[in-house]
C-alpha cells in the first residue's frame, strides 16, 4: 500500500495541539496549501468547540477532539507544551506515520543538556532530524520525522550560520552577544499575570537569563556545546509588549578582521537557494516579517570592529508554523514555497 494516502488526491494532515497560537497559524496555513487536506485537530482542553469558536478570522469549521492515539492521516504535527511529544511521537512514527514535532523533545543530541535546560529526562534514541531547511535541506527530504527548531534559536542561528558553516578560510568567533527581544505570542495562549495588558503596556523585562532552553539548540547547531563551548556566548532574552515577532542584535567579536565586502559576499553565498532569507542593505525590523516565514538579516561593523548581525523574523511564523510548513513541502516533495508566499 502507498505510503500517502490521498484524500481527493491530497495528502492528508492532522494538528495534535491545535488550539495554541502555533497551532492555529499552522491550521490558517494548511487551509491554504494546495496539496494537504487537514484531516482532525486535536486539542484536549478546547474538544468539543469548533475552531472557528477560538479563532474566527481563520475559515476553518473543523470540531477539536481528544488525541487518543489515532494514526489515520499521513502526517502529524505536534504543537504541545514541552515533554507531551515524549510520549505520542514512537507510536505515529511506528505506525509508518510522518511527524513533525514543534516542541523541544527531539531537538537536544545531548541528554545532561536537556535535563539541565528543560528540566525532564529522556533516552539517547530521542532525537529526531533537526529541521532548519537552509542548513540540512537534504537530510530533511529524506527523513519520516522532523523536530522543528525553536523561534529564537531560529533568528539567532541564521543570523550565524555563515560564520561557522560557511568554510571561509582564516574566519574565527571569539564571542557572540546577543539580546533577542520577542513578542508576547511566545509565551504561548495560556493566560499570565505577567503577560496582562497591564503588565505589559509600557514595559520590557528580561527573563531566563542564563538559562534559556534555546541555549544549546543554538550552540549545538553551530558545532559547540552550552556546557563546554568554543566560544563565549551570552544570550539575553526579552519580551515586550507587541503580539509577534523575534529581534535579534548579534554583537560577534572576530579573531581577526574581515572587510565587510567579504562578509556580505559570504552571507549572499551561503543563502543564495534560501527562498525564506532575505539580506538587507539597511536595518532590517520586525513590521518587514510580521506575518510571513522571513527571515531578514541585516550586517555592520561597530567602530571597535566587532560584526553586528541584527535578524527579524516572525515567531509563529518562521520561528514555528511557516517553518514546519516548510518542512512539510521538503518531506513531501511539494514546491518549499507552497502555502508561504
Amino acid at each position: 500500500m502507498n505510503l500517502i494516502s490521498m484524500q481527493h488526491n491530497k495528502v492528508t494532515v492532522s494538528v495534535i495541539g491545535a488550539s495554541g497560537y502555533s497551532g492555529a497559524e499552522l491550521v490558517k496555513l494548511l487551509m491554504k496549501h494546495p496539496g494537504v487536506a487537514v484531516e482532525e485537530l486535536y486539542a484536549h482542553t478546547q474538544a468539543g468547540k469548533r475552531f472557528t469558536d477560538l479563532y474566527p478570522s481563520i475559515p476553518c469549521d473543523k470540531v477539536f477532539q481528544t488525541y487518543s492515539g489515532q494514526t489515520d492521516s499521513d502526517l502529524y504535527f505536534l504543537a504541545l507544551p514541552h515533554g507531551e511529544a515524549l510520549q505520542l511521537v514512537p507510536g505515529i512514527v511506528a505506525a509508518g506515520k510522518k511527524v513533525i514535532d514543534l516542541s523541544g523533545d527531539f531537538r537536544l543530541t545531548s541528554i545532561a543538556e536537556h535535563k539541565h535546560f528543560y528540566g525532564g529526562d529522556k533516552s539517547a534514541e530521542d532525537v529526531l532530524q533537526y529541521g532548519m531547511p537552509e542548513l540540512f535541506r537534504d537530510e530533511i527530504v529524506g527523513s519520516t520525522a522532523i523536530s522543528n527548531p525553536g523561534c529564537y534559536a531560529t533568528s539567532i542561528i541564521l543570523g550565524l550560520a555563515p560564520l561557522f558553516r560557511g568554510g571561509m578560510a582564516g574566519l574565527a568567533v571569539e564571542s557572540v552577544n546577543v539580546t533577542a527581544i520577542s513578542g508576547i505570542s511566545g509565551a504561548g495562549r495560556s493566560s499570565k499575570l505577567e503577560l496582562s495588558f497591564s503588565e505589559m503596556s509600557g514595559n520590557m523585562r528580561a527573563y531566563k537569563v542564563g538559562k534559556h532552553q534555546h541555549t544549546p539548540e543554538i550552540m549545538q547547531t553551530l558545532g559547540a556545546s552550552a556546557t563546554d563551548p568554543s566560544f563565549r556566548f551570552v544570550m539575553t532574552p526579552m519580551i515586550a509588549p507587541y503580539v509577534r515577532g523575534i529581534y535579534s542584535v548579534l554583537n560577534v567579536r572576530l579573531a581577526s578582521p574581515v572587510a565587510m565586502d567579504a562578509i556580505r559576499e559570504l552571507y549572499a553565498r551561503f543563502y543564495a537557494n534560501a527562498p525564506f532569507v532575505r539580506l538587507r542593505d539597511g536595518v532590517t525590523e520586525v513590521s518587514h516579517v510580521a506575518h510571513t516565514n522571513f527571515c531578514d538579516v541585516s550586517l555592520a561593523f561597530e567602530s571597535d570592529g566587532s560584526l553586528v548581525i541584527i535578524t527579524a523574523i516572525d515567531n509563529l511564523v518562521k520561528g514555528a508554523a511557516g517553518q514546519a510548513v516548510q518542512n512539510m513541502n521538503l518531506m513531501l516533495g511539494f514546491d518549499e514555497t507552497a502555502a508561504l508566499l
